[in-house]
């Protein structure tokens, strides 16, 4: 085997320096290339991106609420405020304000109000209402005598002769046998001893108590009243006087034994 020269020492960093030159003439292509595409990007960079616009949360609606129906009231924002207004009468010097009593008191006065006005427009003379007569025999003493109410009826348009033909037939009856005759009687006077009959029964139910059933025709008799005077022409120039009478009629009734 033949032995190589040794090479001097400034060959062999010739020789480093030539291998470091190809190796990097072999990458220069691949640096070369972001060299070339360098004024693109700069265009790219130059031109304004544009701006994504970020769609906004959809916002919870509150639902409205009833007009009828007020809206709640924050509790917070009420306690705030009462303390508020606590720690202002506080350093006023004045105690701080019961609002129920306060509204308590309105009320109050509004409802004595309403009843002064009550009172004021209310009529100041009623009378009282009327009990409805009793049907039940009234308790009286027995040692007193018995009652007896009378009705009048004055300046009936009948003569007192005609009125007795009528009353004669009733006197000493019951009121019911009483009404049956004057309602069967073709006489007119009988009309006027009927409602006679009835006004004298119910003063008897209202004034004394009794009942209406119980009673009998005392008495009953007609009286003269005074006579309304007319005139009618007659034969030869002559005048006739017409008498026009009046009577007044009277029942008695009392209770049977």
């Amino acid at each position: 085997m033949t032995d190589e020269p040794e090479k001097p020492e400034d060959v062999e960093e010739t020789e480093a320096v030539a291998a470091d030159a190809a190796a990097a003439g072999a990458d220069a292509p691949e640096a070369d290339a972001p060299e070339a595409d360098a004024p693109e990007a700069a265009e790219e960079e130059a031109k304004p991106k544009p701006r994504r616009r970020r769609r906004k949360a959809a916002e919870p609606v509150a639902e409205e609420a009833p007009a009828d129906q007020e809206a709640p009231a924050d509790p917070d924002v009420e306690a705030i405020q009462e303390a508020e207004d606590e720690a202002e009468a506080e350093a006023a010097g004045e105690e701080p304000e019961d609002v129920e009593a306060e509204e308590a008191e309105v009320e109050e006065a509004e409802a004595e109000e309403a009843a002064a006005e009550a009172e004021a427009d209310a009529p100041t003379s009623v009378r009282p209402a009327r009990s409805a007569p009793s049907r039940r025999r009234a308790r009286r003493d027995p040692s007193l005598p018995p009652p007896i109410v009378r009705a009048q009826a004055k300046y009936v348009r009948s003569s007192a002769r005609k009125a007795r033909l009528v009353c004669d037939h009733i006197r000493g009856k019951s009121v019911e046998e009483a009404r049956a005759i004057l309602a069967l009687t073709p006489r007119a006077i009988a009309r006027d001893w009927s409602k006679l009959l009835e006004s004298a029964v119910a003063n008897a139910e209202h004034n004394h108590e009794l009942v209406g059933e119980d009673l009998y025709v005392k008495a009953v008799h007609a009286d003269e009243g005074p006579t309304i005077k007319r005139f009618r022409p007659r034969a030869m120039g002559r005048a006739t006087r017409i008498r026009k009478r009046t009577s007044h009629l009277t029942i008695l009734l009392t209770p049977k034994d």
